[in-house]
């Protein structure tokens, strides 16, 4: 049986690919299963994942909720599993970029949203569409596309449910870069690449601190900071080393 997602690792990059092409890899229960398994087991592997990149096989990111799913009664484990799967997402110690071509609605955007990164095609389409189904979040779309693009923006785009292309994402800061479709998994791979040629303790580190961060004051957050920071890394005496060969 084919995989729903399938995962990939080469050179400490763990690669997440929605396997639904046929259908847009549209999120239905199921899919929210295997990649629950996937995330964490990569939660438990920092001594050989440093970063990850989550995709969508085909040529869409995901179309978002599967429609079909929901008419046809299909459930996840728990009522939360989706948004507790997100949520397993955004708390991997590891880095995360979102890779985009295609559809990227609702469900998806809010995947994507929980990547610390977020590359896209030429061809990416973002947009919030609960409103044109009678739904309303659940999965974290309120409070992340805000603290993303603003909150007037977020408004704008969850109350008409417009699309953004990947170059206006790029402009307003939905999306680190828009690049051309033949070019996506090339920047996708030289910023993963990029990321895991520094140190994992301190990449580890950052990322906990930013995001925790940003639940305080900026006095609050100065401190915790000074606080909680892991501090210097097991590798910084070898790469001393190296910087001292060079």
């Amino acid at each position: 049986m084919t995989s729903l997602v399938t995962r990939d690792d080469a050179d400490g990059v763990a690669r997440l690919t929605f396997n639904r092409p046929d259908a847009l890899n549209a999120l239905n229960p199921a899919l929210f299963v295997t990649l629950r398994a996937h995330l964490d087991a990569i939660a438990d592997a920092t001594d050989t994942v440093g970063c990850v990149v989550l995709t969508g096989a085909g040529r869409s990111f995901s179309a978002g909720n599967d429609l079909k799913a929901i008419k046809a009664g299909e459930t996840a484990p728990t009522p939360e599993f989706q948004a507790e799967t997100i949520e397993a997402l955004e708390a991997l110690p590891q880095p995360t970029i979102a890779a985009v071509r295609g559809h990227c609605y609702t469900g998806a955007l809010e995947l994507a949203l929980a990547c610390d990164l977020l590359v896209a095609g030429q061809s990416a389409k973002f947009a919030d569409t609960h409103g044109k189904w009678a739904m309303t979040p659940r999965w974290g779309m309120s409070q992340r596309l805000p603290r993303r693009v603003g909150t007037l923006l977020a408004k704008e785009m969850m109350f008409t449910g417009r699309v953004v292309s990947g170059a206006e994402a790029a402009r307003i800061g939905l999306a680190n870069d828009c690049v051309a479709d033949a070019d996506l998994e090339t920047r996708a791979h030289e910023l993963a690449a990029g990321i895991v040629a520094n140190s994992w303790h301190s990449l580890r580190g950052v990322k906990m601190l930013v995001n925790q961060g940003q639940n305080h004051t900026l006095a609050d957050g100065l401190a915790f900071e000074r606080d909680q920071s892991p501090g210097r890394g097991p590798d910084l005496e070898e790469r001393l080393k190296r910087f001292g060969a060079n």
